[in-house]
């Protein structure tokens, strides 16, 4: 059988497929969960219509993504019995207790409360309404920690004792599963990316409005929460990985070794920014490159050494027997760069959005409603900065609501694929994890089915979203401004619409 095709490398595949294509909702269903009830907040604080309007608007748009996450996610834990049972009964004990938290706690705050807010926009006084937001917001959060701690484990395992009569490791300690610093560092650096993601988003939806000049205060108030939750998100994911890269290197050598493709260890160990030639090879020619800063990365110190692809490798066939473990190299190194290259060049545009739209240089504009031009301030950068280059930006937050989603992508595919051949570090390799009775076929036609299958959500997702950013901010009814005082609403009339129907 070509080894290309062989069950094992088609499951990773399909599994490979079917997790980048969940996560690419995962981030935004965090984010978005908190900057909607954030700006909810500031309605109930302030009762300004523009609040309410962008709560409506962003709120859809939350609703639409988690709507599909949810389905997208469902798919994965089939997977565990479809393709990886072994893998399912090697570490069910362990890796199961985590997701059943997830389920039992997290998944009943987003979807008990979800369901309150959507249909209790007339029927709930507005602070409780307000807080079944709020639960959404947390339940996303703990959902997130629940699954990060579980993928934490299979990055370091902890916790566990291997039970030689069963052939299965089994849970000594839950809390050390939860808790251990390699599950606190990756939620860390997941949440900070999740609202960089979010952030930029909202970027670049509002800066598609205002370059067409319509629902300006809206959009100018969403403009400047996006751009100020890119600035901290992208700050936050920067120390955050900083913090994740000394762990790796701790408990994954092999790992940091493979993201710079250094197959020899230095001292100082550079990073390059850009390589070109065969880095799979151990010839690769660097163009681009920073003295030291691979050693700052691992061990806080410009001057360390770092031990290389060779040097790891004898000492895991000494530790682990023989056998070849070193992950795929091109994808490690690449993934790497695209991981931070497309996170911070959307650091960097928010941080410029910022400077540009700071309160001192708003420029008073006026904008004709129906017959009559009325002032208003209208985001404009320093006078001589010039309205061109405003429109530059625009274009240009509107392109970059993309790249996070990037970088979480290949900041995934690097994380998993950097840790083979190991589905467990050091405990359990992919090869052993799949199920033995499922065919070449049978891999090939899930995967398949599967691929074309998110593909047709991908098309319904992007044209719901297409259809309700074009649409803007919905107009407010006087039911929206003036909601019931206590449960149940005030109106008894039992024909009234549902509130979803806004």
């Amino acid at each position: 059988m070509d080894l290309a095709l062989a069950p094992e490398t088609l499951a990773r595949w399909q599994f490979g497929i079917t997790t980048v294509y969940h996560f690419l909702f995962v981030p935004l269903t965090i984010s978005l969960a908190a900057l909607t009830a954030g700006l909810q907040t500031a309605w109930v604080r302030t009762e300004k219509e523009k609040y309410l309007r962008a709560t409506k608007f962003w709120g859809k748009l939350f609703l639409i993504n988690i709507a599909m996450g949810v389905v997208t996610g469902i798919v994965q834990e089939f997977q565990f019995g479809m393709n990886w049972s072994d893998y399912s009964r090697f570490v069910g004990d362990v890796f199961g207790a985590p997701l059943a938290f997830e389920a039992l706690i997290a998944f009943f705050f987003e979807s008990t409360f979800i369901g309150l807010w959507i249909f209790g926009w007339d029927r709930l006084p507005k602070k409780i309404h307000l807080a079944c937001m709020w639960m959404v917001s947390i339940g996303t959060i703990l959902s997130a920690y629940f699954i990060l701690a579980a993928n934490s484990w299979m990055q370091h395992p902890v916790g566990y004792k291997i039970n030689e009569a069963r052939g299965r490791a089994e849970l000594t300690d839950f809390w050390l599963v939860l808790t251990q610093n390699t599950a606190l560092a990756q939620a860390f650096h997941t949440l900070s990316a999740a609202f960089l993601t979010g952030g930029a988003f909202m970027v670049g939806i509002s800066a598609f409005h205002l370059l067409r000049k319509k629902h300006i205060r809206e959009m100018k108030t969403s403009l400047r929460l996006g751009l100020v939750t890119v600035a901290i998100g992208g700050l936050l994911t920067a120390v955050s990985g900083d913090v994740l890269g000394k762990i790796m290197y701790e408990q994954q050598p092999m790992k940091m070794a493979a993201a710079e493709a250094l197959w020899d260890g230095e001292a100082p160990a550079p990073f390059s920014v850009f390589a070109y030639g065969d880095v799979d090879e151990g010839h690769n020619k660097v163009a681009i490159e920073i003295p030291g800063l691979l050693s700052f990365l691992a061990k806080d110190d410009f001057s360390s050494f770092v031990p290389g692809i060779h040097d790891v490798q004898k000492a895991e066939e000494a530790q682990f027997g023989p056998g070849d473990y070193r992950p795929n190299i091109p994808v490690a190194y690449w993934g790497f760069r695209w991981m931070i290259g497309f996170g911070m060049t959307s650091f960097a545009i928010g941080l410029a959005g910022l400077w540009m739209t700071r309160k001192k240089f708003l420029l008073p504009q006026h904008l004709r409603v129906g017959d009559d031009e009325v002032p208003h301030l209208v985001l404009l950068p320093k006078k001589a900065l010039g309205p061109k280059l405003t429109k530059w930006y625009w274009r240009i937050a509107i392109w970059t609501l993309a790249f996070p989603l990037i970088a979480n992508s290949w900041g995934w595919i690097f994380t998993e694929m950097g840790r083979q051949p190991w589905v467990v570090y050091g405990v359990l390799k992919t090869r052993d994890a799949v199920s033995p009775g499922v065919s070449q076929g049978e891999v090939l036609t899930s995967m398949i089915v599967f691929t074309a299958l998110y593909a047709v959500l991908a098309v319904i997702e992007v044209k719901l979203l297409v259809k309700y950013i074009k649409a803007g901010p919905p107009e407010l009814t006087e039911s929206d401004l003036n909601p019931p005082t206590k449960i149940g609403g005030d109106s008894r009339d039992a024909d009234k619409p549902m509130a979803f129907s806004y």
